[in-house]
């Protein structure tokens, strides 16, 4: 006979185990637990060692990456533009929407309301496996990188991060790239002041220059 407290540890147990079969199916890698955890556990914890935050609700977290770019070539070509969204698409596992130009410029060719550029919001799981793979894997490959620069804060613990090349996604088949194409990462945190943004990152394995 099963009792009380081991049925519930049992049907806690088999919810887990759902949730994960479910991640997968999905596409999203194991890693993303571990990383949401260590958030949790260390990088929590060094932020209220830090600024000693006496509430849990005050420690500042991460609530979303966007990821954008914006064409120029698709002006002309829109399947320069197709092609970037479904290397977006790749990279961060989820579909993007197409932005629009706000104003015509004439001396562009630009027509208000046309189709220039991608955009995707990423938050939860999503989030936290692009943060895990573009700290620990991404950032690396760049060719002679000595950390991202310290300076790039918003006065608000916000974080925009700009990338040259698409190709340094391991996702990405560089044999299959037709254009290499830039983009804008920026990290949006609940702190209020660039050294808390700063110190969070740090702790989470944003590659800082020295």
């Amino acid at each position: 006979m099963i009792s009380k407290e081991n049925g519930i540890a049992m049907a806690t147990e088999k919810k887990t185990k759902a949730k994960q079969a479910s991640s997968e199916k999905k596409g999203f890698s194991p890693e993303f637990v571990s990383f949401q955890k260590f958030y949790k556990e260390t990088c929590r914890k060094g932020m209220k060692e830090k600024f000693g935050y006496k509430n849990e609700m005050e420690v500042p977290m991460v609530t979303k990456v966007t990821i954008n770019t914006c064409l120029r070539d698709a002006i002309s070509d829109f399947k320069v533009l197709e092609a970037a969204a479904s290397e977006l698409a790749t990279i961060t596992g989820q579909k993007p929407v197409f932005t629009q130009a706000k104003k015509s410029i004439s001396n562009f060719k630009l027509r208000e309301g046309m189709k220039i550029g991608s955009c995707v919001t990423l938050r939860g799981v999503r989030m936290y496996e692009f943060l895990n793979r573009l700290f620990n894997m991404a950032l690396p490959r760049v060719r002679d990188f000595k950390g991202v620069s310290k300076k790039s804060f918003d006065g608000r613990g916000n974080y925009t991060l700009g990338i040259t090349e698409q190709t340094i996604f391991p996702e990405i088949n560089y044999d299959k790239v037709q254009k290499i194409n830039g983009m804008n990462v920026t990290i949006v945190t609940s702190a209020k002041t660039d050294d808390e943004g700063r110190e969070l990152l740090r702790l989470m394995g944003m590659p800082f220059r020295n």
